[in-house]
């Protein structure tokens, strides 16, 4: 009984097998993802490494008993069906990331996968929602019934679960909280959706190269060795991002929230303080308890957020 599980970021494609022992991965295939030609090429590609990763171990794709598709959004739903509407992979859109070298406005992903696979179970998340998934089954959001996770990383996205019930929307985009607006005065602050002031055009990693000249990883190192500039851009930044977790924790009425992503899993030990002096102490009746947690898978919680989808 042979699942597949596919991570669709804006940078990466990622595939990999499970023969349903435990959550055990195999057959991994990953490649940059496609963003030229037509605009199913994202599906084609992601068919054309499950096929691949399927040879390898003797399984047709059609033999597949299910699929979980963890995905970058936003989406959009065309005859109920989802389509990706992501900035950095469909250069068509308004403020689509520079570079692209395609005119899609979305990129059909479920409508060419249920063709090609008509005997799988197909499941398609948020790749935020699917690893607030992965954490309540296996990581640090266990037994929670009112959490979040939270990554940080190239873009800023959350997934989001109260009274038990993970919360998705009209279109399968709850949790957009990186697109949330913060600022209207920050000097280059422009998300690459367009918006002019928001969580992700003020903190992502993508955002702090282009506003302070510096990667992420550069700037956190010079934090480290007491460079005051780097410090107070590491402060600011947390700053943005730490007001985005209050204020989902009061909105929601949240237990825990756990913390994942590139640029929050490398600098966790000097980013996680600074986090929870932003929602500690303000309103203790809505934050008096609440939890900041680094995620309970680490870092690999997107290698499990698409399994998760299908481990039932």
């Amino acid at each position: 009984m042979m699942k597949a599980c596919v991570d669709i970021g804006g940078t990466k494609v990622a595939v990999s097998l499970n023969d349903g022992h435990d959550r055990t991965l195999i057959g991994r295939r990953t490649e940059p993802t496609a963003k030229i030609g037509d605009e199913t090429a994202v599906a084609e590609q992601v068919l054309r490494l499950l096929t691949e990763a399927c040879a390898a171990h003797g399984c047709p794709p059609t033999e597949l008993t299910a699929v979980g598709i963890s995905s970058c959004g936003p989406f959009e739903l065309r005859g109920g069906l989802i389509e990706l509407a992501t900035p950095n992979i469909c250069g068509g859109l308004e403020g689509a990331a520079p570079g692209l070298l395609n005119h899609w406005r979305t990129a059909p992903l479920e409508a060419p996968l249920r063709a090609a696979l008509p005997g799988a179970k197909l499941v398609v998340e948020n790749d935020a929602v699917a690893a607030l998934i992965a954490e309540r089954r296996w990581g640090a959001l266990q037994g929670m019934d009112h959490c979040a996770y939270v990554t940080w990383s190239t873009g800023v996205g959350t997934g989001l679960c109260v009274d038990g019930r993970v919360l998705r929307g009209k279109n399968a985009n709850a949790g957009h909280a990186g697109h949330s607006f913060v600022s209207d005065t920050a000097p280059h602050a422009v998300c690459g959706c367009g918006n002019d002031g928001d969580v992700e055009g003020l903190a992502a990693g993508s955002a702090i190269g282009r506003r302070f000249g510096i990667d992420a990883a550069s700037l956190m190192a010079a934090a480290s060795h007491g460079d005051a500039a780097a410090q107070a851009r590491v402060a600011e930044v947390c700053r943005v991002v730490g007001r985005m977790l209050y204020n989902l924790a009061v909105t929601l009425d949240l237990q825990r929230i756990s913390l994942g992503g590139s640029v929050f899993w490398h600098h966790r030990e000097r980013l996680l303080p600074l986090l929870r002096a932003e929602v500690a102490g303000r309103l203790p009746a809505l934050t008096g308890g609440v939890e900041l947690v680094p995620a309970g898978l680490a870092d690999a919680v997107g290698d499990y957020a698409a399994l998760a989808l299908v481990a039932d």
